[in-house]
């Protein structure tokens, strides 16, 4: 596997390429808008949420959402709220909070659900943790939850926590951010900065491309990521893909294959606040895998899910992704593994930061707002 360290790679010049290049394929950014742009109508069918995070999708009717001040809720097809008993404690503060919520494959007979939340460690740091717990009989209450992941090491900090989990049979991707440690993103002795795979009691599974390795962390399926707060699964390939924030452009939608090194902080199609080049203003080097699409400027994406209901025509496959800068939700038509359209919705509902497919194939879309709420959005 491709590994070098931080410092030969920053200066491999020889292979790389500035900022002010190409980008690597056709459409890997800017792809021309979608021809049909359908009318969408939102709803709005559960209020009151505090800067509500993630959202899944019960077989049996409801939802689970969770609150980044540190709450995880059931709500109600009809709009009511209840506050689950029983989810971890929380570190609250910055970015960090109750982040992310799934639902196991096989719910409707182990009830597991799956949580990821910024977790106070030693000496004044935090992380983000991961672990999965089973939702009782009357929607109130997460029995038994356990973790099955932290971050290492700790980092002093309110940033870049991630965070998603996507249960993907009997083990789950867990992404994670840089946490502004920069140092520890291309190190495969930390998790900071990367895609993580487990079996549900923790460990590694043998075919994780790291295991056995000297010196990296056997759980580590890709790395060089920013701050990934978007992942899901392709409903054909079965592949994962993620959604990550670049500094000030640059944002990345990514196949995170297993082994892969996504760049950051070496390359990035975006620069650095300060409108300073990222490092050594490199968009791309040898050894670095490139992302499907990017986005410059900044949209500042939230979570995403491939559409696989039959209410939106035409629909299938593509990525629907939540926006918080520039607000709404934008959709990408794939061919393949590239981009060919694209088409933005709903910048009126303000920051959206997750986005789900509900049972009859209605979009759920998340606002991220001190009193948020959950909008339904059909065609119309």
């Amino acid at each position: 596997m491709f590994r070098r360290s931080f410092l030969s790679l920053a200066l491999a010049g020889t292979a790389a390429t500035r900022l002010s290049a190409e980008p690597a394929f056709k459409q890997q950014t800017n792809a021309p808008k979608i021809r049909r742009r359908e009318r969408l109508s939102a709803t709005k069918i559960a209020g009151g949420l505090e800067h509500p995070w993630g959202i899944a999708v019960l077989p049996g009717g409801g939802y689970l959402v969770t609150e980044r001040p540190g709450r995880l809720n059931h709500v109600s097809a009809d709009g009511s709220v209840t506050r689950l008993e029983g989810a971890p404690k929380v570190s609250v503060a910055g970015q960090g909070g109750m982040l992310d919520v799934a639902v196991a494959p096989d719910f409707a007979e182990t009830r597991r659900v799956f949580l990821t939340y910024s977790k106070s460690m030693r000496g004044g740091t935090s992380g983000t943790a991961a672990g999965w717990g089973v939702l009782d009989a009357s929607n109130s209450r997460l029995e038994a939850y356990q973790d099955i992941f932290e971050q290492t090491p700790g980092v002093k900090g309110t940033a870049h926590f991630g965070s998603r989990i996507v249960p993907d049979g009997n083990q789950v991707f867990v992404t994670t951010g840089d946490r502004n440690s920069w140092p520890h993103v291309q190190d495969l002795g930390s998790t900071i900065g990367k895609v993580v795979r487990l079996n549900l009691d923790g460990s590694a599974p043998s075919s994780n491309p790291f295991v056995g390795q000297a010196g990296a962390i056997d759980g580590i399926w890709s790395y060089g990521h920013r701050n990934v707060q978007g992942a899901a699964l392709h409903p054909e390939t079965g592949e994962l893909w993620t959604l990550e924030h670049g500094p000030k452009g640059g944002d990345e939608l990514n196949r995170a294959l297993p082994g892969q090194n996504y760049g950051w902080p070496l390359v990035s199609y975006g620069d650095n606040y300060d409108d300073t080049p990222v490092g050594e203003g490199l968009t791309s080097g040898e050894g670095i895998t490139e992302p499907r699409y990017y986005w410059k400027p900044s949209i500042a994406p939230g979570g995403f899910t491939f559409y696989t209901g039959e209410m939106f025509d035409g629909w299938q496959n593509d990525v629907v992704a939540a926006v918080l800068r520039d607000q709404g939700i934008i959709r990408l038509q794939l061919d393949g593994d590239r981009i060919v359209a694209q088409a933005r919705y709903l910048r009126d509902l303000g920051r959206i930061r997750d986005v789900a497919v509900d049972r009859d194939g209605a979009l759920l879309l998340l606002s991220d707002d001190p009193n948020g709420g959950i909008f339904r959005v059909v065609p119309g």
